[in-house]
Formats: C-alpha cells, sequence, structure tokens
C-alpha cells in the first residue's frame, strides 16, 4: 500500500470539492475574495461565471506547482493531477495551465488527467507526466469504445496509461460514471473488468464518488472487487482519519494504494501527511 498525493484543480485554482456535487452549468467558479475558503461543514455551492457548480470544502491560495513541489520534496510519486472543467468550459485553459506547472515542477512524480485525448496526450507527458488519466474518451456514448482505448494505448504506450474507473453506486452494483462523474455508463465495475483492462493499462484510479470528499468513511463495499485488480489502483473518497486507512489496508490486503484529499491538513482538513506515511509503511 502507498499514499499517493493528489491536486485538484477547477476554475484555474487548487480546490477540494466533493466530488457528486460537480455539475457543468453556464455559470460557475469562485465567489469573491482572496482567503481560503472552506465548507466541510456546509454544502455550500459556490459559483461564478462560465465555469460549473460544484460543493467546495476548501480552495487554496496556493498554485499546483506549490503543491508538486512540496510532494516532491517528501520523496512522493505516483500522485495525481485532475483538471475538474470539461474541455469545453472556459476555465479549462486556465486550469490546464496550473496542471502544466504542476507536472513541470515535479517531472515524472504526477500523473496527469481532464480533458486528454491522444491528441493532446502528448503534451501532458513532454511537460513531466508519469501517465495520463483518461475516461470519458474511452468510456464512449456509455460503453467501452475499444478502439479509442487502442488508441490512446498506442498513442502513450500501455506502462504510461491510467484508466479512471470512477464509480456510483446503483442498487448492489458500482457502475463506471463519465464526465467528471456526472453520467453513469452501462458498464459495472467487477474483477473481470478489471482483469480485460488490464491489456491496456498500467495503473487504474478509482474513486468512490458517492463518499469523495465527504471525510464520511470509505466505501467499504467496493473494496473486494478493487483487490482483484492485476495491476496497481489507488482507491480516493471518505478518506477521514488513518482507522480509514487502516480498513482500507486490511479490506484490501494491503494491494490498494490510497489518495487523501480534503481530510489533509494542506486542504483544511486536521490530517498530516506524515502521519499517513508512518501508517503506511
Amino acid at each position: 500500500m502507498r499514499f499517493r498525493p493528489c491536486i485538484d484543480i477547477h476554475d484555474g485554482r487548487v480546490k477540494q470539492i466533493i466530488g457528486g456535487s460537480l455539475k457543468d452549468t453556464d455559470i460557475g467558479g469562485l465567489s469573491s475574495g482572496s482567503e481560503d475558503i472552506h465548507a466541510n461543514d456546509t454544502d455550500t455551492e459556490i459559483s461564478g461565471d462560465g465555469g460549473s457548480h460544484a460543493v467546495e470544502n476548501y480552495v487554496s491560495e496556493k498554485d499546483a506547482a506549490f503543491y508538486s513541489g512540496m510532494y516532491r520534496d517528501l520523496g512522493l510519486s505516483g500522485g495525481h493531477v485532475i483538471i475538474l472543467n470539461a474541455a469545453s468550459s472556459e476555465y479549462y485553459g486556465a486550469s490546464k495551465a496550473q496542471a502544466l506547472s504542476a507536472l513541470s515542477a515535479y517531472p515524472g512524480g504526477m500523473m496527469a488527467g481532464g480533458g486528454i485525448t491522444p491528441d493532446n496526450a502528448g503534451e501532458f507527458i513532454e511537460a513531466g507526466a508519469s501517465h495520463v488519466i483518461v475516461t470519458s474518451y474511452v468510456f464512449h456514448e456509455g460503453r467501452i469504445d475499444y478502439d479509442r482505448l487502442g488508441r490512446m494505448r498506442d498513442t502513450v504506450g500501455r506502462e504510461r496509461l491510467c484508466l479512471d474507473l470512477s464509480c456510483r453506486r446503483r442498487g448492489s452494483d458500482y457502475i463506471i460514471v463519465t464526465d467528471r462523474w456526472q453520467r453513469f455508463t452501462d458498464e459495472r465495475l467487477d474483477a473481470g473488468l478489471l482483469m480485460s483492462l488490464a491489456d491496456y493499462a498500467g495503473e487504474y484510479l478509482v474513486h468512490a464518488v458517492d463518499v469523495e470528499g465527504r471525510q464520511q468513511g470509505i466505501e467499504e463495499a467496493v473494496v473486494p472487487i478493487l483487490k482483484e485488480s492485476p495491476i496497481p489502483l489507488t482507491y480516493a473518497g471518505g478518506v477521514r482519519g488513518l482507522d480509514d486507512i487502516e480498513k482500507l489496508k486490511k479490506l484490501g490486503d494491503g494491494k490498494i494504494d490510497v489518495t487523501v484529499g480534503s481530510a489533509l491538513k494542506i486542504f483544511g482538513g486536521s490530517m498530516e501527511i506524515e502521519e499517513i506515511i508512518e501508517c503506511i509503511s
């Protein structure tokens, strides 16, 4: 088990949001004011012009390169820089610029995701991304498009492709969601899918979207599925303290890596990165 750091970027700012609250609209962004914004105790939507609505736990005054430099200095690799704006958003350019600066500050230390296709993947790799993270391009019109998946693999190489298999619960199943976690696909996350997609990707990233950003505990029922992955897999969602990390480690037989966002002190929470590293080691 490894701790994987994260940097989430929305409307050109480093943020922590409640994942299931993100909604693409014709309005979005930040409220006025320059101070860090916290909404850990209340579901507060903060929006401006031209972006997307999201319930925000934290908005940082610091840029993405600051955080990737911190992770570099701590020796933490394999983390994720995620652009949370749609490629069609007027804010995508600003968010992309933040992502590229983070990658340049820690060459080879972070993966990059958000609006990535075979046409632009090279730009992120050249900026320093160890992998590119892809969901919506591959899960096209609700199904896995194996032609697109093959093109993505051939463009960057299997070892540099991470598939985001973030999911939400529907009945007793976990269904993969796309378009910044807003749209259900027809694809069920199970051991068979994890096995078959491993021919195309070197890693998986799975956000348990129903608990993402809520600090209410991990999605325990999905863990037995995730531990069947034949390639490295990182879980995200709901971690609120060391007990959750210990639980994930036990339920996942130590096979599943973890990322923590809103619960970290650097993002307005209470957990120190160093105590997580010590817990896992």
